[in-house]
């Protein structure tokens, strides 16, 4: 007979303080929590499955309250949207079935808001059959309300009366998915109690597994994004000690625990985009304090991807060099100028001008985002060489000599039959940039233009935003000896994320991103690649389409083994040592 234990508080609170440290940090994970009631409750399955697989879980309640919402998606690491009733349809522009059972639209609410922030802010999320279709809705996809009535064909039983830490039926897996990477099968026993379900998937995502009736029964990512949705339960067989289902588990906290990193080492270091072309869209309207839907890179996006600093560039097309356009490409670059300036002075709370590296760690310490100023074409100085120490006392920190086309400085590597490079004035210009502290950007230049730039100045020189020719045969890339030859001279070369830079045929992803950079990085060292990813100039992949998802780029870095140190030289480190140097008197 058992006799009643007490539970002795001193030597629990002694056991847990007799070594140090005395935990080990594990990744938060936020579990929606079911609400009926008035009441929030939260199957025991659930929070035991994230335990084993060594996460720590929290209960997300259902509240209105936005600001607590984004604050407590701050402190998590991994999302874990759980099982419960029907989802209202009318969120989805829908009229209810018949066969509606039982909804919650304040649960619903949250829900559909919480995946959507969550999935900006790249957290990774595992959703587990309600959450499947919450994860699918929130997205962008559809759902079937009664899986009975609404599709074609006939249903197997999809609400088992066996006991639920059993399977009922199986699923077969697609073979080339993350799914069958996690259990290696291609049929897997599941349990199953629903009758909504997923149509039509949401974008950037996949299905990978169906029961035999058709019905989709998981959903995969095909953005290189953390986010996999399971139609039936995987978190009751752990009751019964059953670990079959503990691979989805595994997976969540194994990513959770790679977001964790990303986002302590964002916090240690500066990550800087080299080059973006935001302002070429001031003219429709943008509005840089919104999560703006016209532009890649705003306040909320680089908050989200955990950028602190970009340098916007004001770009000019390579247009006529008579007497009367150059002036006026000299007055359009002083106009745009004047417009990134005006666009962080209406947004100085959170915004600010940075003029040099020390700014950008100051900026990062009273928690706002910093902005650089570039030129990306030296058609903007006309034939006039003043207006180089006139646009680098305005704040200019680099100015691409070149775009598509030569101008007075320069052969492009575009529409340059003639191969021409540096030209005599040309010459000054580099030397003036030298003495008055701007750095030199040879993207777009002609190979002459490249090494002619490369003897001709005496500070090193950069590569905002170009790639590896070796991996992508294109004139505006790098090819291996130019990049060992920038590399000598003590330069960086800047990986940009412009889809005909990365690959010739299909399109580009974050892979291909890494690629580049990988070969790079056995080129020229770890000392001389950075990121520029041309957001707003056409830039943006699979993986990573916009400042929102930079953070990715960290976490396949850390996939690939990089270290702190190497992550922060190429996430800034490198380029704004570059720039120390120039700047320099």
């Amino acid at each position: 007979m058992k006799t009643f234990q007490t539970f002795d508080i001193s030597a629990a609170y002694d056991d847990i303080h007799r070594t140090f440290p005395c935990y080990k940090k594990a990744p938060v994970i936020g579990l929606t929590g079911n609400f009926r009631d008035g009441e929030c409750t939260l199957a025991e399955g659930y929070f035991t499955s994230i335990l084993k697989a060594g996460g720590v879980p929290f209960i997300l309640p259902s509240f209105d309250d936005t600001d607590s919402l984004i604050n407590a998606l701050e402190s998590l690491d991994g999302i874990l949207l759980t099982g419960g009733a029907d989802i209202n349809p009318l969120f989805m522009d829908e009229e209810p079935v018949k066969e509606l059972h039982s909804i919650n639209p304040h649960r619903d609410r949250q829900e559909l808001l919480l995946t959507k922030l969550a999935a900006d802010r790249q957290i990774p999320i595992l959703g587990i059959c309600r959450g499947i279709q919450m994860m699918n809705a929130a997205l962008g996809g559809s759902l079937y309300q009664d899986i009975h009535s609404q599709m074609e064909g006939t249903r197997i039983k999809h609400d088992q009366d066996l006991e639920r830490s059993y399977a009922s039926h199986s699923v077969r897996i697609e073979k080339d998915s993350l799914l069958h990477r996690l259990f290696e099968k291609d049929v897997l026993p599941v349990n199953s109690f629903h009758h909504q379900a997923v149509k039509e998937v949401a974008p950037g995502f996949r299905v990978c597994a169906r029961a035999a009736d058709g019905v989709i029964e998981a959903m995969e990512s095909t953005e290189y994004k953390s986010m996999l949705g399971v139609q039936w339960h995987p978190e009751c067989f752990i009751l019964r000690g059953d670990e079959c289902m503990m691979p989805l588990f595994h997976w969540l906290i194994k990513e959770a625990a790679s977001f964790q990193e990303a986002k302590r080492l964002h916090s240690r270091m500066i990550t800087l985009d080299s080059h973006c072309d935001t302002p070429m869209f001031f003219d429709r309207g943008i509005d840089f304090a919104s999560r703006d839907k016209k532009i890649l890179v705003d306040l909320h996006k680089m908050t989200e991807g955990r950028l602190d600093a970009t340098i916007m560039v004001a770009y000019l097309k390579q247009s006529e060099r008579t007497d009367e356009a150059l002036p006026a490409a000299t007055a359009k670059a002083d106009r745009i100028l004047n417009e990134i300036e005006e666009m962080v002075a209406k947004n100085c709370t959170a915004v600010d001008l940075a003029y040099t590296p020390n700014d950008l760690w100051r900026l990062k310490m009273e928690g706002k985002k910093a902005i650089m100023l570039g030129i990306e074409n030296g058609y903007a100085i006309g034939k006039d060489i003043s207006n180089v120490e006139r646009f680098r006392k305005r704040g200019v920190v680099y100015m691409t000599l070149c775009h598509n086309g030569n101008n007075d400085i320069c052969g492009s590597a575009r529409d340059n039959a003639e191969g021409l490079g540096v030209s005599a004035f040309g010459e000054d210009v580099i030397k003036e940039m030298n003495r008055v502290g701007m750095m030199v950007d040879i993207s777009h230049a002609g190979e002459k233009s490249f090494y002619d730039a490369l003897e001709i100045s005496t500070k090193p020189i950069v590569a905002s935003h170009s790639s590896a020719r070796a991996l992508c045969d294109h004139p505006r890339n790098l090819t291996d000896a130019q990049l060992k030859a920038l590399a000598a001279k003590g330069g960086v070369a800047q990986v940009t994320l412009y889809d005909g830079f990365l690959r010739k045929e299909g399109h580009a992803t974050i892979k291909d991103a890494i690629n580049h950079l990988n070969h790079m990085v056995n080129i020229m060292g770890i000392e001389h690649v950075g990121i520029g990813t041309d957001f707003d100039g056409d830039g943006g992949i699979t993986g990573c389409a916009s400042a929102s998802e930079l953070i990715n780029f960290t976490r396949q870095l850390l996939l690939e083994r990089y270290s702190e140190e190497s992550i922060r030289l190429i996430w800034g480190g490198n380029f704004l040592r570059v720039m120390e140097e120039v700047q320099r008197k």
